[in-house]
């Protein structure tokens, strides 16, 4: 498994002419506000603080860099939705974040983070078509699974299968996550791992 030794923060930017050089690998965390996009970057890298957590949804607006084991990227991209945020202030989160997932030559994998409380959103449906689309490779990674039951969780990944099953012949890979019993860290981290591994023997 992935071990994470060291972790920076490296920039935060509202354009992507400003990000940091794409020589290294990046993995990006997308999702609605207040999904827990925050406090999973910090499970995953061990730290408390690395990302800030906010109750207030919105809170990330710009592409935030950090540096992890000196190799490559986690990428924390601003959330999407329920925000109070005005409608020009979102227009532009929302071309700043395209603009990254479009054009980002070093971008390895988009974590799609989705909330296992709720039924499949039209919002996430159409992140989800676009990466599609734009052929660029994601994953699911269900947060807050501590909040329902084992079956709960089949029943709402089910909802969501059937859901991309109208557009998908394929699933993406889908990642059970908590960040407050943990669940899910070591998957994720294996993933991101392997990902890293396959890069290296290209």
């Amino acid at each position: 498994m992935l071990k994470i030794k060291s972790t920076q923060f490296i920039s935060s930017n509202t354009s992507l002419a400003k990000c940091p050089q794409p020589t290294l690998p990046e993995f990006a965390f997308i999702g609605r506000s207040n999904v827990g996009k925050s406090s999973l970057i910090n499970l995953l890298v061990g730290q408390k603080k690395l990302a800030k957590v906010s109750h207030t949804p919105g809170k990330t607006q710009a592409i935030n860099h950090f540096l992890i084991n000196d190799s490559w990227y986690l990428v924390d991209l601003p959330g999407f939705g329920y925000a109070k945020l005005s409608k020009k202030t979102k227009a532009s989160i929302s071309k700043m974040a395209q603009n990254y997932l479009l054009k980002r030559t070093s971008l390895v994998c988009v974590m799609m983070l989705v909330d296992i409380r709720r039924d499949p959103l039209e919002s996430d449906l159409e992140i989800i078509n676009f990466l599609g689309e734009s052929g660029i490779p994601f994953a699911l990674v269900y947060t807050k699974v501590d909040k329902v039951s084992k079956n709960q969780s089949h029943q709402q990944i089910g909802k969501m299968k059937k859901a991309l099953s109208e557009t998908w012949e394929e699933f993406p890979p889908m990642f059970l996550t908590s960040a407050f019993s943990r669940d899910g860290k070591d998957e994720v981290l294996d993933f991101i791992g392997k990902s890293l591994e396959n890069l290296r023997e290209k």
